[in-house]
């Protein structure tokens, strides 16, 4: 699967990801290999290191995002945040990863000039009341996190995709800039979504905007191309 990405300016963008040991996060590091652009991966512990740097990370730092991790911003250019709790731990660890986490990312971006931020966010963070007992907290999480960027001075682009899938990516999407139906019916392979993370770095257009995404017969870079 091609992801297509270009230059910027004729500079090569060094991108801080956030989240990099995660499941999509692993993903953006892998693709971010085949392109001309260089990444920096975030990992919370000295034994991931070696995981993403054999997948292609272009460099490597430890931080924990329930500390201090500013010094991960040293040389970047733009951020992808795909950090997540998991769902293995409760909701006190997803509101300090998914909700402050995202939150010091975004303040460490402003501080450090670093303009263009994407974050992953989901389907159901516009509604979290919506949602099961056991995904809300989830959703409050990144519902809060999204409205903080959105009040920030970033040039940020949020991506909700439905539940996720280990299905192998097929390159097409649909997008839209509003959620329609089931928020749960937008489902979409990992590998797509991290696709999705990259491409939307590049396209103007998308700045300070929310994009829903599922699964579609539409080539990513031409769907994010045609939202207005």
């Amino acid at each position: 699967m091609n992801v297509h990405i270009f230059q910027k300016g004729g500079y090569i963008i060094n991108i801080l990801v956030i989240g990099a040991n995660g499941a999509v996060g692993k993903k953006v590091i892998s693709q971010l290999k085949d392109t001309e652009h260089t990444s920096i991966a975030l990992v919370r512990k000295e034994e991931q290191v070696s995981d993403l740097e054999d997948i292609g990370a272009d460099k490597v730092v430890i931080g924990d995002l329930e500390s201090d991790f500013s010094h991960a911003f040293e040389g970047a250019d733009s951020v992808i945040f795909t950090a997540g709790s998991g769902g293995k731990t409760g909701a006190d660890k997803t509101i300090l990863v998914d909700l402050w986490g995202s939150k010091k990312s975004v303040d460490l971006a402003e501080k450090n000039n670093v303009r263009r931020f994407i974050q992953l966010s989901a389907t159901d963070s516009p509604n979290p009341d919506g949602e099961s007992d056991v995904m809300r907290p989830y959703a409050v999480a990144k519902h809060v996190s999204d409205y903080y960027i959105k009040n920030s001075n970033l040039d940020y682009t949020i991506v909700h995709p439905g539940p996720l899938q280990d299905d192998v990516g097929t390159g097409k999407i649909e997008a839209s800039l509003t959620i329609e139906g089931d928020p749960n019916s937008y489902t979409i392979p990992r590998e797509d979504v991290a696709n999705v993370l990259i491409n939307a770095l590049q396209v103007d257009s998308l700045k300070r905007e929310a994009i829903f995404i599922k699964s579609g017969n539409t080539e990513i870079k031409d769907a994010l191309n045609e939202l207005k």
